[in-house]
């Protein structure tokens, strides 16, 4: 290269590049240090030098990393898309939730708001907490408990995730989908309490640094340029969900994930599974073992292609797209595949986008020409200095105890992860760290006489042994879900679960919606009680010769039999009544506490007990 000045000098080698690129502000830096710096000078000529003198082979490494397009990339359209997928899944989420949210938490439902708020407000003005509760126990129910407000948060948060999707005001849309989601999370546990609704309230919070700062639509053309911090926050966050996932079934300890026979139960003890998950359980042995192994490369070793140019991204992209595929197509995780792929956007750029783009929108803007920082970009950037830190901190932690596990932590770290604790937003991830091997289902059944008994069958999980694992994703049934997570435990630590059979047996109209089918239509039963089986698939025989998809066995008593204290007697009139538990007529209250962390069960045990809640 070689840089001809107007007055006739001439400069060539790294200084010769140094000077065409100072007419971009953004790269003058490298035209202040070299003549300054002697070293950097010499080391930046011999590199000159050194690529010079082997042409062909650095021009294949171009070739290979970045392909054709090695122009500084743009991402106005990848920007586009994204928030228009991440628009969509808001959508999906709220219309999932709305139309449950009455059975779950509503007045009458599982795991009432208000009796959460009210036992909230006793908790906080016993401790003397005032304005701080707001951040603590970040929720809008603080204002109201009502069923009204509880729809009312859900209309809201599909409307603004219909503006986000459209391009109207989307920055700010954002901000209240996430302020929203979070609130209705904040008091819906257990059933708002999913590693993918982190997921959701994470990638909404970056995506607020991400979005541009407009109130109407706009041609992506016309759109201000992303801003390239957030856009690797993005990245980071779609880097440490997928490596997190792999490491942690390895650093469990769990053999199945060791010895790679973990696919053999995986299809047949997820709590969700479709009758394609059937037909995979299914395949042999070293077909599920080398899915394991390529699932472990995907998890572990492919991630780290985000980090380098834009073919190994676009080669992550690929790989990630298709492990969550296969996933979809064989179990109901309901967003969080979609979610997943919609991260995977941000690997791209808007030249890889070309081809599936209307021809009208194929020319990409021009980023060389550079551009004068707008005072919103400026103050983007600023806000964007704190969250940087926080997600760098938060994730060391995250990285330690999954490494580490005990290791003693710096006090300054755990202070910064206690303070955003309540925002359930800077999150550590891994599903299946211990893989079940056995499938325990709870089957629900009811009685007016106590001899007599009619099960309730759920609508998606697995009861009826002709019923067809089917699909339900995006839509997730959230009481369904919850009753795989309480068949691994017991009746005691899962109060909800005698909550929800209380309401079985209020007949309260708003639970008995989630239920495909009620034995009781005319009047609730006298008693209930849950029994526990252990379900498997069958075989393609059995299947094709009784039509049944599953197979099962009686393990026990989940729960002894219940009442309302309406019923003089016991399930059999007389003394057997003192094998029953009798309910009072409120619902029995939740456990203390259970509500203040984001996820109780992965929650730092260092930190459990520092919380000013009793």
């Amino acid at each position: 290269m070689q840089f001809i000045e107007p007055d006739g000098s001439v400069h060539h080698g790294s200084e010769a590049v140094f000077l065409s690129l100072s007419r971009n502000p953004e790269f003058h830096w490298l035209l202040d240090v070299y003549p300054v710096f002697p070293p950097f000078a010499h080391l930046t000529e011999w590199g000159y030098r050194f690529v010079a003198r082997h042409r062909p082979f650095f021009s294949w490494c171009t070739k290979l990393l970045w392909g054709r397009h090695v122009e500084p990339p743009s991402h106005v359209f990848v920007r586009r898309s994204f928030l228009s997928c991440l628009g969509i899944i808001y959508l999906i989420a709220f219309v999932s939730l709305w139309v449950q949210i009455g059975g779950l938490i509503g007045h009458n439902g599982i795991a009432p708001v208000a009796d959460t708020m009210g036992e909230l407000k006793q908790a906080v003005e016993a401790a003397h907490i005032g304005a701080s509760r707001y951040y603590r126990i970040p929720t809008l129910c603080w204002l109201s408990s009502s069923d009204a407000f509880l729809n009312a948060q859900c209309v809201a948060g599909v409307v603004l995730a219909v503006f986000v999707m459209i391009g109207i005001a989307p920055a700010p849309c954002l901000f209240l989908l996430w302020v929203i989601y979070l609130s209705l999370c904040s008091v819906s546990e257990p059933f708002l309490n999913f590693q993918w609704d982190g997921l959701l309230l994470e990638t909404g919070f970056l995506a607020i640094f991400f979005a541009p700062w407009q109130w109407l639509p706009k041609h992506p053309m016309r759109e201000e340029p992303p801003s390239r911090l957030a856009l690797w926050l993005l990245r980071w966050l779609l880097f440490k969900l997928m490596f997190c996932s792999g490491c942690v079934k390895l650093t469990s300890g769990d053999p199945t994930w060791r010895n790679l026979t973990a696919l053999n139960y995986h299809f047949e003890t997820q709590p969700l599974p479709t009758w394609i998950g059937w037909y995979a359980h299914h395949f042999p042995t070293w077909v599920h073992k080398s899915d394991t192994v390529a699932m472990f490369v995907i998890e572990i070793g492919i991630p780290f292609l985000i980090f380098l140019p834009r073919r190994p991204r676009q080669l992550a992209c690929l790989a990630f797209l298709a492990l969550q595929f296969f996933i979809l197509l064989t179990g109901n995780y309901c967003f969080f595949n979609l979610l997943t792929m919609v991260l995977c956007l941000t690997l791209l750029d808007d030249a890889a986008l070309q081809k599936c783009l209307p021809e009208k929108w194929c020319r990409c803007p021009d980023v060389s020409a550079p551009k004068k920082l707008s005072p919103l970009q400026i103050a983007r950037g600023v806000l964007l200095i704190p969250v940087v830190a926080i997600v760098v901190l938060t994730s060391l932690v995250q990285f330690l105890d999954m490494f580490h596990r005990g290791i003693r932590l710096p006090g300054k770290l755990i202070t910064v992860e206690r303070l955003v604790a309540p925002l359930r937003t800077f999150n550590g991830y891994g599903l299946f760290q211990v893989m079940t091997t056995t499938r325990p289902e709870i089957i629900v059944e009811g009685s007016n006489d106590g001899k007599n008994w009619l099960a309730y069958e759920f609508k998606y999980k697995a009861g009826n042994l002709k019923r067809r694992p089917g699909f339900v994703a995006p839509h997730q049934p959230r009481l369904d879900w919850q009753m795989w997570f309480a068949a691994l435990g017991d009746y005691q630590h899962n109060p909800w679960f005698v909550n929800f059979c209380a309401r079985l047996l209020q007949g309260s109209p708003q639970v008995l919606d989630l239920m495909a089918q009620n034995p009781f239509p005319e009047k609730p039963p006298k008693y209930i009680r849950a029994v526990v089986y252990e379900y498997r698939f069958t075989d393609s025989a059995t299947q094709k010769r009784t039509g049944e998809w599953w197979r099962r066995e009686p393990i026990g008593m989940y729960m002894p039999v219940i009442s309302l204290p309406t019923d003089p007697g016991g399930p059999s009139g007389g003394p057997a009544r003192s094998k029953s538990v009798t309910l009072r007529m409120r619902v029995v209250p939740r456990q203390r506490g259970c509500f203040l962390f984001p996820y109780p069960d992965r929650f730092p045990a260092r930190l459990r007990n520092r919380h000013p809640f009793p």
